[in-house]
């Protein structure tokens, strides 16, 4: 496996500098760099030709200039980089630093909620094949997938951020609209739960009895200006995690396993009052050092319940531990939605990454930098969402008719078992290419995407090279863009033998 990792990055650094030297040459004569200023009437614009000339080493052939910009890249090896400047004179290196930052989270989190959501979509679409869930499914991934995306970014800041914005200033839902909504969410959880058609109608009922219930709650009491969870819904979701986790891995065969992720909540709650200053006004240090704790704690609660599972029993102890966490900081960030909204009344700004010098606590400042994120976020999954479910769906299909499937149900093994343990393992190994292409790939969409919403990531970085013709930040997005398709397709290969054992062979 190791002399296929080298090799693999040998060939892959050598199509990297093919590469680069194709776009260096294609980008240098794509135009005039000093175009704007031999048509300037300003008197200066001698003196910021020469200094331009200069940034940009315009005197130097270009195989000159190329392997002046490589002799920098170099230098990265020993953590030294010296990308040059750009045609203005400011240093690529930092302004690199900045934008990759920017685009990486909004890439990262985006691919994160598109592999999640779209192969949970795609596997209970094949579960159900044929079923309401699945042709919605269907008709949701191919209308996403041929959505423009520029398209849909517009409609995401008038609806998503002006409306939304004008309609928290004085919230409140229509006793219309809330059992519209309710009739929706039954009838989606009727659909996803599956059953004949008498536990169908039960489960839509029930579901929206209780959805149009919280709603009208949530409108009476002024919820959506001051929300929270509270440590209850916080146990609960925490508990709900453990029976989830518990049912994929062992079901109802060892008990042991749900005391372990029960216990690893109790002493979470402990740890709720006991760290409450905490919690209430963090640091990230601080945050990384209590989630460092809790799954300690679920480490050591794991071992001493699990019995001959312990290894399981430590796996479900610490996503219950994770999702405990995350239900504790989600109700500390629904609880300064209301002072944020005191700062910014409205939140949500359509251009930007952020709001420019804004103050405040820990949460609020969580809250300004999150949510200028939903926005392109939505936009950017969207756009991956329709390839993970399909691809997902037919390779599930395919698995789950092959003939070790077959003998997995003849021998009595529960479905849950024959899915979780025998299907979705074989089902994912095409799966982890399509990730390793698409997170590549969605640097190169956010350029359109960033250019939308305004935001300074390495889409304009890029797009500001080629509009002055300034081969500099365009190979610094190369230089990030091609290192994270080598990195991705190499974990990729990677995921393969851990999938599947033969390809270490």
């Amino acid at each position: 496996m190791l002399r296929f990792i080298l090799r693999r990055l040998g060939v892959s650094a050598f199509i990297l500098v093919l590469g680069s030297v194709f776009l260096f040459f294609i980008t240098v004569f794509s135009g005039d760099p000093l175009e704007d200023l031999r048509e300037s009437r300003d008197r200066t614009a001698p003196q910021q030709m020469e200094a331009r000339i200069r940034n940009m080493n315009l005197e130097e052939p270009w195989y000159v200039r190329y392997w002046m910009w490589a002799v920098g890249v170099a230098k990265c090896v020993t953590l030294n980089c010296d990308l040059g400047v750009d045609s203005t004179g400011r240093d690529i290196q930092s302004a690199l630093t900045s934008a990759a930052s920017s685009t990486l989270r909004l890439v990262t989190l985006a691919t994160v909620l598109a592999i999640i959501i779209g192969i949970s979509m795609g596997i209970l679409a094949a579960i159900r094949q044929y079923s309401g869930f699945d042709y919605a499914v269907t008709f949701a991934s191919f209308l996403f997938f041929s959505l423009p995306v520029f398209w849909v970014a517009v409609l995401l800041k008038e609806y998503g951020a002006i409306r939304f914005n004008d309609w928290i200033a004085d919230p409140g839902i229509s006793l219309t609209a809330t059992i519209i909504i309710g009739l929706l969410f039954g009838v989606t959880l009727a659909s996803l739960l599956g059953g004949d058609l008498r536990r169908k109608l039960i489960t839509g009922a029930a579901s929206a009895v209780f959805a149009i219930g919280a709603m009208l709650y949530f409108d009476s009491v002024g919820w959506w200006r001051q929300p929270a969870l509270g440590l209850g819904l916080i146990i609960l979701i925490a508990v709900g995690a453990a029976v989830v986790l518990t049912y994929l891995t062992v079901g109802r065969t060892n008990p042991k396993i749900l005391y372990a992720a029960l216990t690893t909540i109790a002493v979470g709650v402990v740890g709720f009052f006991v760290f409450q200053s905490w919690i209430k006004e963090p640091t990230y240090p601080l945050l990384l050092l209590m989630l460092a704790i809790g799954v300690a704690v679920a480490i050591v609660s794991g071992w001493l319940w699990g019995g001959w599972d312990k290894g399981i029993a430590i796996w479900v102890s610490i996503g219950t531990a994770v999702a405990f966490a995350g239900a504790t900081a989600l109700d500390q960030l629904l609880r300064n939605w209301g002072p944020f909204l005191e700062r910014k009344p409205r939140p949500i700004s359509t251009i930007g990454s952020g709001a420019p010098n804004f103050e405040g606590p820990f949460w609020t400042g969580v809250w300004d930098w999150g949510v200028q994120l939903i926005l392109p976020t939505v936009v950017l999954t969207v756009i991956s969402l329709a390839a993970y479910s399909r691809y997902t769906r037919a390779s599930m299909l395919e698995t789950i008719r092959q003939d070790y499937v077959r003998t997995a149900r003849s021998k009595g093994l529960s479905e849950r078992v024959v899915i979780t343990k025998h299907a979705l393992r074989n089902a994912l190994i095409p799966i982890t290419t399509i990730v390793a292409f698409d997170f590549a790939g969605l640097i190169g969409g956010a350029v359109v995407t960033e250019s939308v919403f305004g935001w300074s990531g390495m889409g304009a970085m890029f797009e500001s090279g080629l509009d002055r013709v300034d081969p500099g930040p365009v190979m610094a997005f190369y230089l990030v863009t091609g290192t994270a398709a080598v990195l991705m397709n190499m974990i990729a290969d990677i995921a393969y033998a851990f999938l599947d054992p033969r390809i270490r062979t």
